[in-house]
């Protein structure tokens, strides 16, 4: 089958793929469209029986979805492409990673698992669709789709709403089935495809373990974890999601052209200050570094200059270590020195780059047996104020 779909952009730029999650169709990626569309030939499509792709009679899998792709990137003749899913559009984009590796070039999976089980849930859902009508199905899915914040808003509830009981029941329930018959997690390792995962740190329906374990077997692979952000994360935080997706497919173009940049510039290396404040935000957050540039001075500019540049443009730049690990580094490095302030910020680095709490909690006790008692009480004292003051911002 050829799903329904619509190119936007560039006619002869890299063409990228965007693929919708259950229950929505390709409107969801909205908000993202006016940043990809200016540097991509982006192709947006519907998943079968969503949107306007017609359902067929289930139960689905996910090569048949998977195939669906591959059918219409022949229909347009095109060889290879990026590729950008949520949820059930990560798993389709999962499946073409790991099938039909010499059509994929660079891939983002966004609020998504390998292996979202129990089997039989998904097919209880699909039962009930079916018997019921996806309009049964609105109340409960917003509230797992967005933060309680956004979900009030008349505005998104009423598009997200529509769009839910507008999908077809047998797509819906097909694709429900396609969910509880993946095998994903077995395969993750073989995926080649550079690789992005993003995850909300609110999401309910794919909690960011999930992506942890998405991103520990795929090499190479880069975590984010947006904080603030439920399962459509794109919807909730389309600035960030538009910043990580820019950054991730222009991948190697991107990069020779910093290096250019650097060959070219008289020393001071123009191309890692701005990579090198790029993965600053992305590390430590906007807010931290807005503060932080408002309260640079004539005096302490050259110094924030070169952590940008050599901090951050290089060492957390590279991708000879994932960036969860090197918060484990950094958090056991900061503990055993006694450096607080740091540490302070580097724990809410590690949460925003994806580290469980179970993790942070290794990291001290490491340091306990190898730096010292007292050092390690003193960050565990500071871990667990900045961990429960998190909770408490989230409605843990």
């Amino acid at each position: 089958m050829i799903p329904d779909y619509e190119l936007t952009g560039p006619p002869h730029a890299p063409v990228l793929v965007l693929s919708n999650s259950l229950g929505t169709d390709r409107t969801m990626w909205d908000a993202q469209l006016p940043a990809l569309s200016a540097r991509f030939r982006v192709l947006r499509y519907d998943q079968r029986g969503h949107g306007k792709t017609p359902a067929t009679s289930g139960p689905y899998d996910l090569e048949l979805l998977g195939r669906d792709v591959l059918d219409l990137l022949d229909h347009l003749e095109i060889g290879r492409a990026h590729f950008a899913g949520v949820s059930l559009g990560g798993m389709t984009g999962m499946w073409l990673a790991c099938n039909a590796p010499e059509r994929i070039d660079r891939l983002a999976l966004l609020c998504t698992s390998a292996a979202l089980g129990p089997a039989s849930g998904w097919r209880e859902r699909a039962e009930f669709v079916r018997t019921n009508g996806t309009s049964a199905m609105v109340r409960s899915t917003l509230e797992r789709w967005f933060t309680p914040e956004l979900a009030s808003r008349r505005d998104v509830s009423a598009k997200y709403g529509a769009m839910i009981a507008a999908t077809d029941d047998e797509g819906y329930a097909g694709c429900c089935e396609a969910i509880a018959t993946m095998e994903l997690d077995e395969r993750l390792a073989g995926i080649t495809a550079p690789t992005l995962v993003v995850a909300g740190y609110d999401d309910r329906a794919t909690p960011p373990e999930h992506a942890e374990r998405i991103a520990g077997s795929v090499a190479g692979a880069r975590l984010e974890v947006l904080e603030n952000a439920a399962h459509l994360a794109n919807v909730e935080r389309p600035e960030q999601v538009d910043r990580l997706l820019g950054e991730h497919f222009a991948g190697e173009e991107q990069r020779m052209s910093l290096g250019a940049e650097e060959a070219a510039g008289d020393g001071s290396a123009p191309g890692r200050t701005g990579t090198g404040t790029a993965v600053r935000r992305q590390v430590l957050g906007d807010a931290h570094v807005d503060r932080t540039n408002e309260r640079t001075t004539e005096f302490t500019a050259p110094f924030q200059d070169f952590i940008t540049r050599y901090a951050w443009g290089e060492l957390w730049a590279s991708e000879e270590m994932d960036r969860p690990t090197r918060s484990c580094v950094t958090l056991a490095i900061l503990a055993a020195t006694g450096n607080h302030d740091e540490l302070a910020m580097h724990v809410r680095a590690a949460r925003r780059n994806g580290v469980a709490v179970e993790t942070i909690r290794q990291v001290l006790m490491h340091v306990a047996v190898y730096a010292g008692v007292p050092k390690a009480n003193s960050a565990f004292a500071l871990a667990d104020r900045i961990l429960s003051e998190e909770d408490e911002q989230s409605g843990a």
